[in-house]
Order: structure tokens, then C-alpha cells, then sequence
């Protein structure tokens, strides 16, 4: 065991080692809360673990969400919570559009297809890549100064279809300064009336009606134009859903980046991308 974890249950458990052989009740929290930061770090702040935490009381579900989850992003993804961040003390919740929660959730959780696709229930996701360079495939090439984190889309069968359906999910950094919100705004594009945003429940935009997506995130997910629609909410998150094209043995494994639109997106910071993120 690591012998801080265990100093720090020795004093929880022997009160009388305190000064004066009294217990301090305004020090409790702070050692409880150390302890399980403690315990979360060596299981690498697995997120179904603390999620689980999270649910045991008002009492670990406070710390869940003032320390526990943005440590958990930290962990799992330390290069897109620098950028997201942009650079300012991580420990501040509010350098995250939507909070640590809502974050750590997007990192692992699916929302499913949805209604209407025979399959409407989330679920963890297993392994998921996460890549700004995807991410600027998804800009309107009026707000190419974004940046935008989108994961690989999770391949789901959908039972008349031959093809699968391709759920994927993203978030901006700073979202509130972003020329995206900023054009959304401008073109004067209402917030939709019926949808939310699965990671942070707020409302959302279309980026379809908005006519903002640009033909290469089609070719980014190898996806056909017409099947593929995604929403952003006011936060920032991102998700969508898309039909993949099956390839042939004659089709290319290239993105076949830029359009007759003048759109296109280079890979020359692929290897800047936070990559892989296990569960």
C-alpha cells in the first residue's frame, strides 16, 4: 500500500494521534477526501468506479465533483485537458465549458443512436481516440480558428440497414469566445426545442440546419454527406451521428481532404492529438 495512504487511515481510524490526543473535526474532511483521492489515483481513477462513488452519498458525490472527476480527466487525457484549458489552472471547474462532469462523461460514454435507430440506450465505451485534426474537419471554414476535439465514430448495427450507424462526440475549447458560436449567433440559428445535450442537459444548436457542416467531416469518418448531422450545445459539447460507407477493395484509405468549397484540413499536427484514452 502506498505508505501515504496508509498514514492517512492511521490518522483516520486513531483519532487520539492527533495534537492533544483530541480529534480535530475541521481537519476529518480534508483527510477523507485526501484518502480517496488516494485510492482513485491507484486504480487510475477508473470512471465506472467513480462514478459508482459518486452515487453513495451527497458526501462522495462532493468530492466526486470538486476533485474526483477533474482528476479523472486529467489522468486519462492530460494533453486534451492542457488545450482545453488553455492553459489556465486546471483546478479552476470553470476553464471547462460545462464542468469536469460533463467532460469525464463525454471521454467515455456513448449516447447510442437514439430514438427512432432501434437502439436508444448509451453505454461505456471501451477505447475511444479523440483527434483535433478530425475536430477541424467539423469547422466551417469561417471558424477554422477553433479548436475542437472529436473522437472516431462507435460503429452501431442498425437492424434494415446495411450499413452502420457511426455515433461520435466532441467539445470546444472555450466555447463562449469561439468564432463557431459567434457565426451560430449571427446567422440568428435558434437552439433546438426538443434535444439536450447528453453530457451537461443543455440546449443545443444544429449544425445541420444551421447549414455549418462542411463536406470534409463526411470524408473525415467515411461517411455519406447526406446521412451525417451532429449538434453542439451551449457548452460546447458536440455529438452526432452519421451513416459509414462500407469500402470496397478499389476505395482508398485517405480522408481525400479538401472540396471544390475551398475546405480542406491538413494532418500535419496528427501526432498532437491526445490519441487513444482506455476505459
Amino acid at each position: 500500500m502506498d505508505p501515504s495512504l496508509n498514514h492517512l487511515i492511521s490518522q483516520q481510524t486513531n483519532p487520539s494521534s492527533s495534537r492533544g490526543g483530541q480529534h480535530n473535526d475541521n481537519n476529518s474532511g480534508i483527510q477523507d477526501e485526501q484518502v480517496l483521492m488516494l485510492v482513485f489515483r491507484s486504480m487510475n481513477f477508473d470512471p465506472h468506479v467513480v462514478s459508482i462513488a459518486a452515487c453513495v452519498s451527497r458526501r462522495h458525490r462532493a468530492v466526486a465533483k470538486r476533485v474526483l472527476w477533474r482528476e479523472l480527466c486529467i489522468s486519462r487525457a492530460p494533453r486534451m485537458v492542457t488545450d482545453l484549458s488553455s492553459g489556465a489552472p486546471v483546478a479552476r471547474s470553470s476553464s471547462i465549458g460545462g464542468g469536469w462532469h460533463a467532460l469525464a462523461k463525454l471521454l467515455f460514454f456513448c449516447p447510442g443512436p437514439g430514438p427512432g435507430h432501434g437502439q436508444a440506450q448509451g453505454h461505456f465505451v471501451q477505447v475511444s481516440r479523440f483527434s483535433k485534426t478530425s475536430g477541424k474537419s467539423f469547422l466551417h471554414k469561417k471558424c477554422w480558428g477553433d479548436l475542437l476535439y472529436v473522437s472516431d465514430p462507435c460503429e452501431h448495427p442498425v437492424e434494415g440497414k446495411e450499413e452502420d450507424l457511426g455515433v461520435y462526440r466532441g467539445v470546444f475549447r472555450g466555447f463562449m469566445r469561439s468564432k463557431t458560436r459567434a457565426c451560430l449567433i449571427s446567422k440568428q440559428v435558434q437552439l433546438e426545442s426538443r434535444v439536450r445535450c447528453p453530457y451537461c442537459g443543455a440546449r443545443v444548436w444544429s449544425m445541420t440546419a444551421a447549414n455549418m457542416v462542411p463536406k470534409s467531416a463526411s470524408r473525415r469518418l467515411g461517411s455519406y454527406e447526406e446521412g451525417l448531422q451532429y449538434c453542439v450545445c451551449v457548452n460546447g459539447h458536440l455529438h452526432g451521428s452519421c451513416w459509414l460507407a462500407h469500402l470496397s477493395d478499389d476505395d482508398g484509405g485517405g480522408d481525400g481532404d479538401g472540396d471544390e468549397d475551398g475546405e480542406e484540413c491538413s494532418d500535419e499536427d496528427e501526432d498532437e492529438d491526445d490519441g487513444r484514452i482506455a476505459f
